[in-house]
């Protein structure tokens, strides 16, 4: 079994650490090999994955103790042995192996007539972006889309959209992106999501807001009224009196928030009034005028 030195990962030679000695630790060398600060190198792409590993176990005191004891019982009492005298070759020891998992196993000097190869070179991440309607966005499912490759032909891909992704979020092909030099891995294909508004529905952060349309006098006497949701439909109930531009809002019944919950469906009052009355309608608005002493701009 191979252990992998955590505490030589954050940069300490003893376990004798507290908790703040590891968060320092680790943001010292998080920064130091940050895949953005080294782009192109695998080595510390694999070095920052251990940090994060490290961090993970030692800042949690039980998975610590863990650890630890593990640690003590194979490789402490390999290199008690090894100090007391007894001729074991490291790399057929578990020690030894622990240090081939951080370093590297021992390289052996190149001859003379040996040529070192260039190194290789990660390609290029590539990054675009697609429209989604807030329907295709909130139930997620897959999407064809057809971009154009550095070589200027048409290509095509089939993506996975995930249920309730977030406007700007990003979708990572793996190794879709411009090739590798010198056998290095190709680089990425980032598709960065923008999802439309339409006539139904605006989308701000996890709310969704639509438009409550009303008769002059549901909006005078109040009423029930069903509304459509993204999931179906709402009955609400509207106050007598209200106003254009009064909200209601319908608690979790928003666009999904990333953490297993939604926002809030917000329904804006928009008082409207037919295009083209009718004879009667226009006699009883008149009726209205005569009778009714209300002036909204007083």
């Amino acid at each position: 079994m191979i252990f992998k030195d955590y505490y030589k990962i954050l940069g300490f030679e003893t376990n004798k650490v507290t908790v703040d000695d590891i968060k320092i630790g680790f943001r010292e060398q998080a920064k130091k090999y940050h895949p953005d600060l080294n782009e192109g190198s695998s080595i510390s792409e694999e070095r920052f994955k251990d940090i994060n590993e490290a961090y993970r176990v030692l800042s949690n005191s039980a998975s610590r103790r863990k650890y630890d004891r593990s640690w003590n019982s194979n490789v402490g009492k390999q290199k008690n042995k090894e100090e007391n005298g007894k001729n074991i070759n490291q790399s057929d020891t578990i020690f030894g192996e622990v240090i081939n998992m951080f370093f590297g196993p021992k390289k052996e000097k190149e001859k003379p007539t040996e040529k070192k190869g260039k190194a290789q070179v990660k390609g290029e991440n590539i990054e675009t972006a697609i429209n989604l309607s807030i329907e295709e966005a909130y139930f997620g499912g897959t999407k064809k889309i057809s971009l154009r490759a550095i070589d200027g032909k048409m290509k095509n891909f089939t993506i996975k959209i995930p249920a309730g992704i977030r406007n700007d979020e990003k979708i990572r092909l793996v190794g879709q992106g411009k090739k590798g030099e010198n056998g290095g891995k190709n680089g990425d294909l980032l598709i960065r999501i923008n999802i439309d508004n339409n006539k139904k529905f605006r989308l701000e952060g996890c709310n969704l807001y639509t438009d409550l349309n009303l008769t002059p006098w549901e909006a005078a006497l109040g009423a029930r009224i069903k509304i459509e949701s993204i999931e179906g439909q709402e009955t609400v109930y509207v106050q007598k009196g209200i106003q254009s531009g009064d909200r209601i809002r319908i608690a979790q019944k928003g666009y999904k928030d990333g953490k297993g919950g939604r926002g809030d469906l917000i329904a804006e009052a928009k008082i409207m009034i037919p295009k083209e009355p009718s004879e009667e309608e226009i006699s009883i608005y008149e009726k209205l005028k005569e009778v009714s002493n209300f002036n909204p701009r007083q």
